[in-house]
């Protein structure tokens, strides 16, 4: 979809690109030596300068204003799609709720935890000031072979 501003902007394109494609190198060499004659040596860089100076404030201001203008019609577009009527009708509809998770499921009701009775005998007694015993461990326990040599 291209949108007017670019067929203005191929249309300016073609046309620079029409001008240079007519003027070969002889007839820019042609140009720089009048330009040389005319001006000197001294004024040539100068006025270069200038020159593109110039182009470059005029090809900004031209930026400017295709920007002002779009954003203008832009602006004149969308305010001739939204019309104040149908805004206020669907700002006063009401939003569905088709996929709320609260409305589609009932809560799941969660089963008390169980309570077991506790055997004495399995924990032993167990006083204050008692100490815990302690883990020992069995000195004639294999120790697990070393596999430095069998990465290999």
């Amino acid at each position: 979809m291209r949108r007017k501003t670019d067929q203005g902007d191929i249309r300016y394109r073609r046309l620079y690109l029409f001008i240079f494609e007519s003027i070969g190198t002889q007839e820019l060499i042609l140009i720089g030596i009048v330009a040389l004659i005319f001006l000197g040596p001294r004024k040539l860089p100068e006025y270069a300068r200038k020159i593109g100076k110039m182009m470059n404030e005029f090809r900004s201001t031209t930026n400017e204003f295709k920007a002002t203008w779009e954003r203008e019609v832009n602006f004149e577009e969308e305010a001739k799609a939204l019309q104040l009527g149908t805004i206020d009708e669907e700002a006063e509809k009401p939003v569905p709720r088709e996929n709320s998770i609260l409305e589609s499921r009932p809560p799941v009701p969660f089963p008390a935890p169980e309570v077991r009775e506790l055997d004495a005998e399995k924990f032993g007694s167990m006083r204050p000031g008692e100490e815990l015993s302690t883990y020992e461990p069995d000195e004639n326990a294999a120790e697990p072979e070393s596999d430095k040599g069998s990465w290999l």
